[in-house]
């Protein structure tokens, strides 16, 4: 399988495993022309403002070292940074981008005990992002503090519910 494939797949196994974790239902799009990979969506939310909340996510995989200090800085495609940032859209969208080692062999780890994936996924919304001049792509800047996980998942379920986004 083509390397970049490799990542695309895993990456969606990561956060789909998540999801499934936190008690979600995965939408799928048979096409990514409005660069979201994923959505997730959720029941439950009785006389909340959105009963039925959903939530979306472009990913994105990387081995690249792009962490400097506590922030990781990914070069995302212009059109993918146009289609995630505003707040014109009915479900909160969000940019997942999971760190890997640079050796496939190393992004799973097995035991008679339990299956590692390797390393960790962080998230933004760029929601209030301004509009940019670049013409290619822009450099975001992903706080390490945004780890994606399954609570986090599930937060963003319940914020989305609200009409929020985090």
């Amino acid at each position: 399988m083509d390397p970049q494939k490799q990542k695309e797949q895993f990456n969606y196994a990561y956060v789909c495993a998540l999801a499934a974790h936190a008690g979600l239902n995965r939408v799928d799009a048979a096409v990514d022309d409005d660069s979201i990979d994923v959505s997730f969506k959720s029941k439950g939310y009785h006389g909340q403002p959105v009963r039925s909340p959903q939530i979306e996510f472009q990913l994105k995989c990387t081995s690249q070292d792009l962490v400097v200090g506590d922030v990781i800085k990914y070069p995302l495609s212009r059109k993918n940074y146009d289609d995630l940032r505003g707040a014109d859209f009915a479900s909160p969208r969000y940019l997942a981008v999971l760190l890997v080692p640079t050796e496939v062999n190393a992004w799973v780890e097995y035991s008679e005990h339990n299956l590692a994936l390797f390393n960790n996924c962080y998230w933004l919304s760029l929601r209030d992002a301004a509009p940019t001049e670049n013409e290619a792509q822009i450099t975001v800047a992903i706080p390490m503090v945004q780890r994606l996980t399954s609570m986090t998942l599930r937060e963003m379920m319940s914020r989305a519910s609200q009409g929020e986004w985090l």
